[in-house]
């Protein structure tokens, strides 16, 4: 998730890379045929990620027969080795230049290369991903609610012309990464914005983000300021191998096509070269709670941010005449434009497309919907399976164990990002930066589970769950396969008390009600909620 700056072409660093490329060349048509040849190879291999991977998830989640879905699983990772391989490890690139007709291919690999981090640079960035923690949970930059009565948005707007002095006003609700930005993006243009958060402690829920290349440049148009800190705060995942392995020891269906061993990649990908092609940022990784203090300090002005906020309901006053909100303690507001930002259960969007009353569920403390302590996660659980069906939510069929833990991960020089698939369940990592791996392990399983109390006989439940379910030694797992050693090393790499499970859920296409109706709009996970490995940030 690698070095400590963006990667874009306008920097001087790579400036001088290109140049001593095209010096190499006899003609600039010799490089645009390669970067032509490089973008055909990413192409295909991005193509075969994707159906392989769509291929597999949609298997999982249907209650078919395990065997035909382990046959086909080897038929969609078959079908992923028929395309051209994408960048792969260290030693190969430099093949891989060379087929391509000159070893100087491989100077823009070899320059940006993740160089191991510093002592001092682990401890930037885990200090300031603490330091950031700390002023979430204390509401530095937040509003408080005993204020002197004088917010704009106490005002009902009337009917006027949209002027620099009386711009549009904009109320988000929600204060995660989507409201923020949104809520950045509205001030960028010189509107008045509020923004209210339902948490009752501003701590973000979720471990690091990759912002992908196409995200970076969003918040560049949006606030330069806030991009160039983005980029310093960042680490650089798109300088290694990202993709899919197999994660056990997988044989072949009636003798036809490849034979698997544990942690044999099924698919490769790239994202630098493609980027820097396009002229994009490289991807980078940012803890959620750095990416929060940079929205609030130089995105937004100081105040914005109302916690303990909820909305309970809205109402149009007509043409002109604005929108009316109403929060839960009483609390009315008045803007032109309603914005929910406010995660997959929605308040906003309960009453815009007029759900079920308890479809927007009994909230989460902690923002973005997460639980901020053991036992709201497990209220949490069973509240959602209750919240679902009232929301028009569908479970994934898949619970999710995450965590970040500090450790220098074995593979760390040669991949950033890696899928360990089996047949029902899957273990993803991805560097964190500042020498920490973030994780995930998905099992598929009936929602509204919960892990066992630690005891003095089993203190560690969770982590005693995960080791068996991605067990390395022989017996294997319930399904008797052993699987690849990595997962057992990030795994005893992280104590029992970092461990957090949730249901995941997702949704439907809104394709019928939309994302907009009238002054009120919603977006993020209110208006398209998917699986963490979908998002770009």
């Amino acid at each position: 998730m690698a070095t400590s700056i963006f990667l874009d072409v306008s920097h001087p660093f790579l400036q001088e890379v290109f140049n001593k490329r095209i010096k190499a060349r006899k003609n600039r048509n010799e490089v645009k045929m390669i970067a032509l040849k490089r973008r055909s190879s990413c192409y295909h291999s991005t193509i075969s990620f994707t159906v392989v991977f769509s291929l597999l998830l949609f298997f999982t989640r249907t209650t078919w027969h395990p065997t035909i879905r382990q046959t086909t699983t080897i038929f969609a990772a078959a079908f992923s080795t028929s395309l051209p391989p994408p960048l792969r490890s260290a030693s190969k690139r430099q093949k891989n230049a060379g087929a391509l007709g000159s070893t100087t291919e491989s100077v823009v690999e070899n320059e940006t290369r993740r160089k191991p981090e510093t002592k001092t640079r682990v401890h930037q960035v885990r200090d300031r991903c603490k330091a950031a923690s700390l002023d979430a949970a204390n509401a530095i930059g937040c509003a408080s609610q005993t204020s002197d009565g004088k917010e704009w948005w106490r005002t009902p707007p009337t009917e006027r012309s949209i002027t620099l002095d009386d711009p549009i006003r904009v109320l988000v609700a929600g204060g995660g990464v989507a409201g923020l930005v949104v809520a950045a993006a509205c001030h960028s243009k010189q509107m008045k914005v509020a923004i209210f958060e339902q948490a009752s402690s501003y701590a973000p829920y979720g471990g690091p983000i990759q912002i992908q290349s196409n995200a970076l440049r969003a918040l560049e148009k949006i606030n330069p300021r806030v991009y160039q800190e983005i980029r310093e705060a960042g680490t650089v995942t798109a300088d290694r191998v990202s993709g899919l392995k197999i994660g056990y020891k997988k044989g072949v269906f009636l003798g036809l096509g490849k034979f698997y061993n544990k942690g044999d990649w099924l698919v490769q990908f790239d994202t630098l070269i493609p980027a820097l092609q396009a002229g994009l940022p490289a991807t980078v990784v940012v803890d959620r709670p750095v990416i929060q203090q940079i929205l609030l300090n130089h995105g937004l002005p100081e105040g914005t941010v109302r916690i303990k906020s909820r909305i309970a309901n809205y109402e149009e006053l007509g043409q002109g005449k604005g929108i009316k909100v109403t929060l839960e303690d009483g609390t009315v507001a008045y803007a032109d434009v309603l914005i929910g930002a406010d995660g997959i259960w929605s308040s906003v969007r309960r009453i815009m497309h007029n759900l079920q009353k308890g479809a927007d569920g009994f909230a989460a403390s902690g923002a973005a919907g997460g639980a901020l302590n053991e036992a709201e996660a497990r209220r949490m659980a069973k509240d959602s399976v209750l919240m679902a069906n009232g929301a028009n939510r569908r479970y994934s069929q898949f619970t999710c164990y995450a965590a970040l833990c500090e450790h220098r991960a074995s593979n760390i020089e040669d991949v950033s990002y890696q899928i360990l698939l089996g047949k029902d369940k899957y273990f993803v990592s991805t560097d964190g930066g500042g020498e920490r791996q973030q994780w995930f392990a998905l099992i598929r399983e009936e929602a509204g589970g919960v892990d066992p109390e630690p005891t003095s006989e089993n203190p560690t439940p969770k982590l005693n769950r995960l080791l068996y379910e991605f067990n390395n030694k022989e017996p294997g797992d319930q399904n008797g396969d052993v699987w690849d050693s990595f997962a057992h090393e990030l795994l005893l790499a992280t104590p029992e008390q970092n461990i957090k499970r949730r249901d995941l859920y997702d949704g439907s296409p809104l394709l019928l009600k939309g994302w907009a109706k009238g002054q009120v709009a919603i977006c993020g996970d209110a208006a398209h909620p998917m699986m963490p490995n979908l998002g770009q940030g």
